[in-house]
């Protein structure tokens, strides 16, 4: 425990030593590879997670129409305005990842 505890704090204290050593105008490389990945564990993300709300919605719609036949419609609307802002979430992801990956970062 405090070997690991040691080492934590050597670290810390040894990463801002590393970042002030980069020669000036040499740190471009490194920030656009971590840009892309960003873009695309986000987008991987959104996708995954609105897959599932879209299917939670869905499902919860269908089911609710089997119990009221009546209410049908008014459910169906309601369960497309869901949708449609759901899919809105991984649009402004998609949008956020392109801007990550086309920026001009300022180093």
């Amino acid at each position: 425990m405090r070997r690991s505890l040691i080492l934590t704090f050597v670290a810390a204290l040894a990463v801002p030593g590393i970042a002030l050593a980069a020669e000036p105008g040499g740190g471009e490389g490194w920030l656009k590879p971590f840009a892309a990945i960003a873009a695309g564990i986000g987008m991987a993300l959104a996708a995954g997670l609105c897959g599932l709300g879209q299917g939670r919605a869905v499902a919860s719609a269908v089911d609710a129409m089997a119990r009221q036949p009546g209410a049908a419609g008014r459910i169906q609307t309601a369960m497309i305005i869901g949708l449609a802002l759901i899919e809105s979430l991984a649009l402004y992801v998609l949008v956020m990842g392109v801007l990550l990956l086309f920026v001009k970062w300022p180093v």
